[in-house]
């Protein structure tokens, strides 16, 4: 899954797509190196950002849809929102996709992805045994994210990770998204820029605790990793 940012203030600016041009050019080049699926966020949510408005996100990420889906109109796209309403317009506006909710879900968005089947990503920010809790959520197409860097701490997220291979036992895919995040760049006393090689490691070991999906800012290197993990397997 590749990450590709409509806002003026993700955290890792290479991300961040200004122009049609820029989200064309990007989409192409992500599906060119290996991405399966093209997630498109509009409205920041890195730890301490001030969040767009619901209308200010739309008028975003509507244009990025529109010319994503005229560019590459077979391409399995995803949306990284928290409102439903977002969600709801996307779907309507665009067709099918999934749903990349941050916030671990509310009522308007479980409705919302009963309504429309939409495969939905869970984020369990650390709590493993939530599929468990609320069984109701396993009824709908769910994949499961621990929810890296929305835990609390790099300490945190360590923790969730040698242990996240206990969502294995609901057979949903699991999703990672470990892209160039603090949990790599704090320790090691970098910069998000500098995090590309930490990134991969932190993703081959996701693989091998039984990541289904990774959420990726550099798709070639990310397809690399899971090409050599595969290999490792045979």
């Amino acid at each position: 899954m590749a990450i590709g940012n409509v806002t003026p203030d993700s955290f890792y600016a290479a991300s961040r797509l200004g122009s049609e041009q820029a989200i064309v050019r990007w989409a192409q080049e992500a599906l060119a190196d290996g991405a399966d699926i093209l997630d498109i966020g509009a409205c920041s949510t890195r730890p301490n950002s001030t969040p767009a408005s619901e209308e200010e996100e739309w008028e975003r990420l509507a244009p990025a849809l529109a010319a994503i889906r005229e560019a590459v109109p077979d391409a399995s796209l995803s949306i990284d929102t928290f409102r439903p309403e977002i969600a709801r317009r996307a779907i309507e506006a665009f067709g099918p996709m999934m749903i990349n909710d941050i916030s671990g879900g509310c009522e308007a968005m479980t409705a919302l992805v009963r309504a429309t089947r939409a495969p939905y990503i869970w984020t369990l920010r650390g709590r493993l045994d939530l599929p468990k809790t609320q069984p109701e959520m396993m009824e709908m197409d769910v994949i499961l994210d621990p929810g890296f860097g929305f835990i609390g701490s790099p300490e945190a997220d360590y923790e969730c990770m040698r242990h996240m291979a206990e969502l294995k036992a609901y057979h949903r895919p699991i999703l990672v998204g470990v892209s160039r995040k603090s949990m790599i760049w704090r320790p090691l006393g970098i910069t998000p820029e500098q995090s590309l090689s930490g990134t991969q490691v932190l993703h081959l070991y996701a693989l091998q605790q039984g990541a289904d999906i990774l959420r990726v800012h550099d798709v070639k290197e990310a397809a690399q990793t899971i090409q050599l993990y595969n290999l490792l397997k045979i």
